[in-house]
């Protein structure tokens, strides 16, 4: 199984040691990517790595070939044996109580949300195989986004766009059906340029991404996408090898928009109920602002003007 830490790309090859092959697909390189038998031990590794001696107050004394923690001093810090922390960590034991559960994730100094990933990841929920099956809008909600008069679009689990309207193409033509959130910011150089704080806004897009899947790592969609991105971008390689997790929620967003330059919009992420994890995504400019005149610009160029009163064709009388 593939390892990557944090910062350090490692590449599998397909046979011949052709990365490309055409029999090692993407499928097969998103596969390797994620270890399906060993979740809880790969979100641990990868968890240790990511936390200094210093953070914890262990004097960091000579040379030391690990990053992060190593097992031991999780295991110490957390209350429970090495060997204990080793089965967890190689996936021998699968049923840790929640109690050791929550202790090394104070250890390894996880968040609310985090931590409570950490413990879906040994529940007792099944899961099952999926086949890959289109996401369709609810109808009524397509409707609303078509006849909102703010930038909106509607994300898949996968983060694609499945509905949007004429201001969200706007803001960036990139939010239209068909594309998707992950490939755009992370292999699109004009999507890249919009983002003055690229480097924040791809951690927390990966972090969402993640929280949004969840266990569901059987699903083709994400198997496929993992693969490409892998594949095409050390950037995301780097990030998906953090674990991180984070909520899809509202945030504040600068962009930098080649029509009228500098962007501050806030964006609000709605759960559409009645589906597999549909988001509402809608931006707006804070009312009287600079940013709301340039959006209002923007809406400007992007809907079709009325007709003015005297120029509508008025229904003729019988």
């Amino acid at each position: 199984m593939l390892r990557v830490a944090a910062g350090v790309s490692q590449s599998p090859r397909g046979p011949g040691g052709d990365r490309t092959s055409h029999a090692y697909g993407l499928a097969d390189y998103g596969r390797d990517m994620v270890d399906e038998e060993n979740l809880l031990g790969e979100f641990l590794r990868a968890r240790r790595e990511l936390v200094t001696p210093e953070q914890v107050g262990i004097p960091a004394l000579g040379a030391r070939r690990v990053l992060g923690l190593r097992r031991e001093e999780v295991a110490m810090l957390a209350g429970i044996s090495a060997d204990y922390y080793l089965r967890l960590e190689q996936g021998r034991d699968r049923k840790p109580s929640t109690q050791v559960l929550e202790s090394i994730g104070r250890v390894l100094q996880l968040d609310d949300d985090t931590t409570a990933y950490l413990l879906g990841l040994v529940s007792d929920r099944p899961r099952r195989r999926r086949r890959l099956h289109k996401e369709i809008v609810p109808p009524g909600t397509a409707q609303f986004v078509a006849t909102l008069p703010l930038p909106a679009f509607v994300e898949g689990r996968c983060l694609d766009v499945l509905a949007a309207n004429a201001l969200a193409a706007a803001i960036s033509p990139r939010l239209a059906v068909g594309a998707n959130r992950l490939r755009d910011v992370f292999l699109n150089p004009a999507e890249r340029a919009l983002f003055p704080d690229w480097e924040v806004a791809t951690q927390g897009l990966i972090a969402g991404f993640r929280q949004s899947v969840g266990t569901d790592i059987d699903n083709p969609r994400f198997i496929e996408l993992v693969g490409e991105l892998s594949l095409a971008s050390p950037r995301f390689r780097q990030l998906w090898a953090r674990h991180d997790i984070g909520l899809r929620q509202g945030a504040r967003m600068r962009f930098d928009h080649p029509q009228v330059g500098r962007l501050v919009l806030n964006r609000e992420k709605l759960l559409i109920t009645g589906t597999d994890g549909m988001m509402l995504v809608v931006y707006h400019a804070d009312s009287g602002s600079e940013d709301a005149e340039k959006l209002a610009l923007l809406a400007s160029v992007a809907l079709p003007v009325a007709a003015p009163r005297s120029q509508q064709v008025r229904p003729s009388k019988p």
